[in-house]
């Protein structure tokens, strides 16, 4: 019986000694021989946390099974593509949806979608009538409250259609409500100040509506990526700017960079709201295709600018300035453009006959002045300019 453990002492013995010349094997092998440990598949973490990665699971989770399988369509929109920020989901049951033979589950998904955080006491403080557009651009659902008699509680509708389930779902980047029915299509009026009628809503003396959330969150996001991107006096400017900038639908905005200001074009910041087209989305794919003696208003009332040249960014000149880099910022409702040179102002005689229907630009209406000539001599050293402005007449 003494010899198993003396048996036992041999054969711990061994193994160690195997395990030392293994180690020491590894050890003296050359480095590049041993293969790295795979590396676990990650997912981006903006990819993992964006509302359209959470809708799908979310929904299907809730019991929104016919939504949920529709998710995957919302990336084939220009909206969500344009908008990747919080959201708010009014969402109709799958029976719902399915008692309409010839709806589109996608179109009802994201039309049943709008940008920002609408919890269900945010929606009891809205102006009765409150349009809010939706992730299907220019398509509105607009919001009206009641009260429930026996329980003097605030009820909620949706284009007619009562939030019964609200809050289902927050986590601060996505929010749920459950709705009693769905939404019908949306018409491309559905953003226009129509006439409330009993019929639809509740009893209530309607408020004119609020600026559009979609607008207040496309103008934070311009203002933050161009305090960063060398146009923070144009981020400044469109702070200041707010309370008119927000009741537009879109708004093109020219704009030269800071350091330009710093170092001549002081005029700019006087002259902003002359600089700003309201109601209008004109990317560098639109303003090329515009024809020359385009006439288009600013925000500085009676005030225009106009295409002098017509073409693409090399060629294109609006009140005889040349765009520096089109497109340096835009969203889906703000775009902005950089100016080589602020706007100067155009003759009266030239935008007289523009405005009265003749489509062409007059030129040398009057003697050029010296500040003028100075701003075509600065274009000049940037490929130069087509023709001699006019005098800048600040009257106007």
């Amino acid at each position: 019986m003494a010899i198993e453990p003396l048996r036992l002492s041999i054969l711990i013995v061994a193994i160690f000694f195997s395990a030392s010349a293994t180690t020491t094997a590894l050890d003296e092998a050359p480095f590049a021989s041993l293969p790295p440990p795979p590396s676990p598949p990650q997912e981006p973490i903006g990819d993992s946390l964006s509302p359209t990665s959470l809708f799908e699971p979310v929904l299907s989770h809730l019991g929104f099974h016919d939504l949920a399988m529709a998710v995957p369509s919302l990336t084939d929109s220009p909206s969500f593509a344009a908008w990747n920020g919080p959201s708010t989901l009014f969402a109709p049951s799958d029976s719902s949806i399915e008692s309409c033979a010839t709806c589109s589950i996608p179109r009802i998904l994201s039309e049943h979608i709008v940008p920002g955080l609408f919890s269900f006491s945010y929606l009891q403080k809205l102006a009765f009538g409150t349009k809010v557009e939706t992730m299907s651009s220019g398509r509105c659902l607009t919001v009206t409250s009641g009260t429930h008699r026996p329980t003097n509680t605030t009820r909620i509708f949706v284009n007619g259609v009562e939030i019964s389930r609200p809050d289902m779902f927050n986590n601060g980047i996505v929010v749920v409500h459950g709705l009693e029915g769905f939404v019908a299509p949306l018409s491309p009026f559905s953003c226009s100040v129509e006439k409330l009628t009993p019929l639809a809503f509740p009893l209530q003396p309607p408020v004119s509506s609020s600026p559009s959330p979609l607008m207040r969150l496309m103008l934070r996001d311009a203002v933050l990526r161009l305090r960063t991107s060398g146009f923070g006096i144009l981020a400044l400017a469109i702070k200041i700017k707010y309370p008119e900038l927000v009741n537009l639908q879109n708004a093109t905005i020219f704009t030269v960079d800071d350091l330009s200001i710093f170092f001549g074009a002081v005029s700019y910041v006087s002259n902003v709201r002359f600089h700003i087209v309201p109601n209008q989305y004109l990317a560098m794919a639109d303003l090329q295709r515009l024809p020359a003696g385009t006439v288009l208003p600013s925000l500085e009332r009676g005030q225009y600018l106009a295409v002098t040249t017509a073409g693409g960014p090399a060629t294109l000149r609006i009140n005889y300035v040349r765009m520096k880099s089109p497109d340096v910022m835009k969203n889906q409702k703000v775009v902005v453009h950089s100016l080589f040179l602020p706007f100067p102002h155009l003759h009266p005689a030239s935008l007289d006959g523009l405005i009265n229907g003749q489509n062409h630009i007059e030129e040398n209406v009057a003697t050029p002045n010296q500040s003028m000539t100075d701003s075509c001599a600065v274009l000049e050293e940037h490929e130069g300019c087509d023709v001699i402005p006019p005098p800048s007449f600040h009257g106007l």
